[in-house]
């Protein structure tokens, strides 16, 4: 069974006005979730809205699909607004890194100053991230073989010019570097914060144009910006004329991909049997190959997912 993102506008605009003013208990007040774990037949599939969020969320579509769940597709461009909506159950699975989503939900509850709990250590932030969403009436399934960090590159013939090879280097070089990027750049400590103050970069402004999209990247190669967020799984660097820069102080956590899930709606055996097969076939070169396959050869994320979930037997060719 195929899934497309719905087209439904005004249905989308009712999620996020809703999930923008959501205002329910705090979580002091909500206390630990105890109710069963649900199994909801019809499911909402939230994706972020990016090239990997798509095809995550179409291959999570078809595994639900064949184990008797029916679904739609919802893209919801941030945390801000799809956290909320998926605690209300407006939303019921999303794929999710799991470093970068326990720092999230750890700032959102602790402060933005609060001491980071995502760390390369796998084990160490999975306990952190599920002490941090249980509360929220969310469960997260267990990690699979794909990680995606957060990457910077750079146009190649300013990365030659002054001789960059690393993060270190920009740093060293005192260059001002205007970076584009999602807007919540600003305060997450990956991104502007920790590449000032992990290197000493020269951060003078963040262009909201969005993770690794065609504009952010398109505005490095123009030379409106100098660097530009995007992943170690972006296999369209080239085609801009950029180069990534090592994280050669280890920035970035190791960020497992994960679903998250509303656990009244969809914390049951059902749905994690049927994601989990997807944790022993998925690897980290596997979803660059993906990733390229939508943003280069410009197929549709959900062609894409559905012939490789076919290739790994995971779901019938039809």
């Amino acid at each position: 069974m195929r899934v497309s993102p719905r087209a439904a506008l005004p249905a989308l605009a009712v999620l996020l006005l809703a999930a923008a003013c959501f205002t329910g208990p705090s979580l002091e007040d909500r206390g630990e979730v105890t109710a069963p774990p649900g199994d909801s037949k019809h499911l909402t599939i939230g994706s972020a809205g990016f090239t990997e969020s798509d095809l995550l969320a179409q291959m999570y579509a078809a595994l639900l699909g064949r184990a008797g769940y029916s679904t739609e597709i919802i893209s919801v461009g941030n945390r801000e607004i799809y956290e909320p909506a998926l605690e209300s159950g407006q939303i019921d699975v999303v794929p999710e890194y799991a470093a970068t989503f326990a720092d999230w939900l750890n700032a959102k509850r602790n402060g933005a100053d609060a001491a980071p709990v995502g760390s390369p250590d796998l084990a160490a932030t999975m306990k952190a991230l599920r002490s941090l969403v249980a509360p929220r009436g969310l469960t997260v399934l267990d990690p699979g073989r794909a990680i995606d960090q957060n990457a910077f590159a750079v146009a190649a013939p300013y990365a030659a010019k002054h001789h960059l090879r690393t993060l270190g280097d920009l740093g060293r070089s005192k260059l001002p570097v205007r970076l584009a990027a999602g807007d919540e750049c600003v305060q997450r400590p990956y991104c502007a914060p920790g590449l000032k103050k992990t290197y000493g970069i020269r951060i003078t402004a963040v262009d909201p144009k969005g993770v690794g999209t065609t504009q952010a990247k398109q505005a490095v190669q123009n030379g409106q910006d100098q660097m530009v967020l995007t992943t170690t799984t972006d296999a369209t660097l080239d085609n801009f004329g950029l180069v990534l820069l090592a994280d050669d102080k280890h920035l970035q956590n190791a960020d497992y991909l994960v679903p998250v899930v509303n656990r009244s709606r969809a914390g049951g055996e059902g749905v994690r049997r049927a994601l989990d097969r997807l944790n022993t076939v998925l690897t980290t070169a596997d979803l660059a190959r993906l990733d390229e396959q939508v943003d280069s050869w410009r197929r549709l994320p959900e062609d894409v997912a559905r012939a490789y979930l076919e290739s790994k037997g995971l779901v019938p060719r039809g």
